[in-house]
């Protein structure tokens, strides 16, 4: 892993999406989804709710890298804030 220069938010990063997939799964084990329709045009599962937030979150990165000096740390907590309020009422 060395020849990728991993730097801490990096790591954190992709860390945080492992554990989100863990929990996910074992959430989704304990309790299997049903299609609802939040704010999202769409009807949406747990599963989808969540793939449109990782897909979200990999965005508002690269905006936030490519557009700003803002750093890495606040991309990642408005991923977070995002994903939650997509996970509840998306």
């Amino acid at each position: 892993m060395a020849w990728m220069v991993w730097t801490l938010p990096t790591a954190v990063f992709f860390s945080t999406i492992a554990a989100i997939l863990a929990g996910m799964t074992a959430w989704e084990i304990l309790s299997p989804t049903v299609e609802r329709k939040g704010f999202l045009p769409i009807a949406t599962t747990r599963g989808d709710r969540l793939f449109i937030g990782l897909l979200s979150a990999a965005y508002i990165h690269l905006i936030v890298v490519g557009f700003t000096d803002i750093t890495i740390w606040f991309a990642l907590a408005l991923s977070v804030v995002w994903l939650l309020i997509l996970m509840r009422w998306g």
